[in-house]
């Protein structure tokens, strides 16, 4: 096992944790918010978790450009690459922008459409992880 391998197995099993629990814990909670407490709790929400957004994603992110950079990875490398490029592009063009306009109030079709994103981001959050898995 490579150095880079063994650092894209970590940062994307840390992502997929980090997903996991956002999809099954914080969104959930979030989405049982009712609007006279919603610009509060949103605000919070966003200002904890956007420092761990950025950990979680900059790690992710060099441990990709790490493995492609080290040679040939295989399949597994590439597979890793794509997933965590479909997490980190609906967290950019989906995920972010939503929680803007959710930042100026309660709307629960946004909230819902934040929903699929995230869903959609656990899922490349898996498919990243089996890949650095299989990149081993």
């Amino acid at each position: 096992m490579t150095g880079a391998a063994a650092w894209l197995l970590l940062t994307s099993g840390a992502h997929l944790g980090f997903q996991l629990t956002v999809t099954l814990v914080v969104y959930p909670a979030l989405a049982d918010v009712g609007p006279d407490r919603w610009a509060t709790v949103h605000d919070t929400h966003s200002r904890r978790i956007t420092p761990v957004v950025g950990i979680v994603y900059l790690g992710l992110l060099a441990a990709v450009a790490a493995s492609l950079l080290s040679g040939p990875g295989g399949v597994g490398t590439l597979v890793a690459a794509a997933g965590a490029g479909w997490s980190g592009a609906l967290t950019a063009i989906g995920a972010a922008p939503l929680h803007g306009r959710l930042g100026r109030g309660h709307d629960p079709d946004l909230l819902r459409r934040l929903l699929v994103v995230d869903r959609l981001r656990l899922v490349g959050a898996l498919v990243g992880a089996a890949g650095a898995l299989a990149a081993l």
